[in-house]
């Protein structure tokens, strides 16, 4: 069968009673556990394309089976969970989580989420030198940035930041991420870099830099590339 396959790992009976019928009516297979015992075994026996993960577990914090999950599998994994602090959804997101969906939520949103983790999962298992949002076409091969066929001169700071966004394929990279990634051991902690280096791609790239459409803020978390920018 050619249907992704979804593992949930979620303890309320209620809310799995509500995912498995919804995710099987839009054409995924569906694995369910109520354990992270039972869920971690699932994982490795079956592999699952994406994992819906629940971080209230009864038998194991649902962190810890993400940093287990990513001991050896690169696939996505999505949080769903009641925790709404910031500082909890900068966590996950920092250990390898992929998107973080605070309960309650719409099947719609869901749906959405799992689409687009699922499709830069994909982007992500071949190597793409050509990154797209909307009309910006950024070269990670050649080092070019073009908006509207147009050249953009960046500075090296302002080309750094854009490839760390770009080389995530959409998915949110945390303020120390990218902090990490552009300056080093010296930037830890000062997310005002961010702010102004963010500000200077945004006035060079996006046709209305106070109404982004290539460069989102996940506030109080980081930001990302949004590959699914219309064109301008």
């Amino acid at each position: 069968m050619n249907e992704p396959l979804i593992l949930i790992i979620e303890d309320e009976e209620a809310l799995r009673r509500f995912l498995i019928p919804t995710l099987s009516s839009h054409a995924y297979q569906v694995l369910s556990a109520a354990t992270a015992t039972e869920g971690l075994a699932m994982a490795r026996s079956h592999n699952p394309d994406l994992v819906l993960l629940d971080l209230g577990l009864p038998d194991l914090d649902g962190m810890e089976v993400l940093r287990e999950l990513r001991t050896w599998s690169r696939k996505p994994v999505v949080i769903l969970s009641a925790r709404n602090r910031e500082k909890d959804k900068v966590r996950a997101l920092d250990q390898g989580a992929d998107d973080y969906l605070a309960k309650p939520f719409g099947a719609a949103e869901l749906l959405a989420r799992i689409r687009v983790a699922l499709r830069h999962t994909l982007q992500a298992d071949v190597p793409q030198p050509l990154v797209c949002s909307g009309t910006l076409r950024m070269d990670l091969e050649h080092r070019e940035v073009r908006q509207g066929g147009v050249p953009v001169k960046l500075t090296v700071l302002e080309y750094r930041l854009l490839e760390a966004l770009a080389r995530r394929n959409g998915k949110v990279a945390t303020h120390s991420q990218l902090l990490a990634e552009v300056w080093g051991p010296g930037g830890a902690g000062n997310t005002h870099y961010l702010r102004i280096y963010m500000a200077m791609l945004r006035r060079k790239i996006e046709r209305d830099p106070t109404r982004p459409r290539h460069f989102i803020t996940e506030p109080n978390i980081g930001y990302r590339l949004n590959l699914d920018a219309p064109e301008d």
